[in-house]
């Protein structure tokens, strides 16, 4: 299978060339990436657990799906198409904000991404690839922010840096209606 090229951006997110996404997490080098959360009408969001056999954080709690666009693709029509692959379920996205993290993983690798945040709703259970993920679960907002908070290594790297924002975004969107 041939390796995936991420598309290397500046901080403008304007794309600057692609690189093997290897590559560009042994580099460290800036890049397009996009976090979806799925949201039921209980206002729980569905976390994944990472497949055992991942390259890195692996059993590792996080958002529902996260991936890197491919070129010629938008943020939305990537966060659905990984959703299909990684969930197996499709939903309406919305892009609610962007930003830029660098987070270094225990096996030398980096993410540096200019991660684009999208939302949408689902109700149901999806049908997890397995070589994708472990295990999933549906969690409330305040659950999530507590359990991080006293089991921060049972979840992502990016995905602790990333809820903050989601959480902080949700709050203040609630505040103004």
């Amino acid at each position: 299978m041939k390796e995936e090229n991420v598309i290397l951006v500046n901080e403008a997110d304007e794309p600057i060339g692609l690189m093997p996404k290897m590559e560009a997490h042994e580099k460290a080098v800036l890049h397009r990436a996009f976090s979806v959360f799925i949201m039921n009408d209980k206002g729980e969001t569905m976390l994944q657990q990472r497949a055992k056999d991942k390259y890195h954080s692996p059993l590792l709690w996080t958002n529902t799906c996260c991936s890197h666009q491919r070129e010629g693709e938008t943020n939305i029509q990537a966060g659905k198409r990984r959703l299909q692959e990684e969930m197996g379920f499709t939903a309406e996205l919305e892009e609610l904000f962007s930003f830029i993290y660098k987070a270094p993983f225990d096996n030398g690798l980096t993410e540096h991404e200019l991660d684009h945040v999208m939302m949408g709703k689902f109700q149901g259970e999806p049908q997890i690839n397995p070589s994708e993920v472990e295990d999933w679960k549906w969690m409330a907002l305040e659950d999530i922010k507590e359990d991080i908070a006293s089991n921060p290594d049972g979840y992502t790297a990016w995905f602790k840096i990333i809820f903050e924002r989601f959480y902080d975004h949700l709050i203040h969107k609630s505040e103004e209606q």
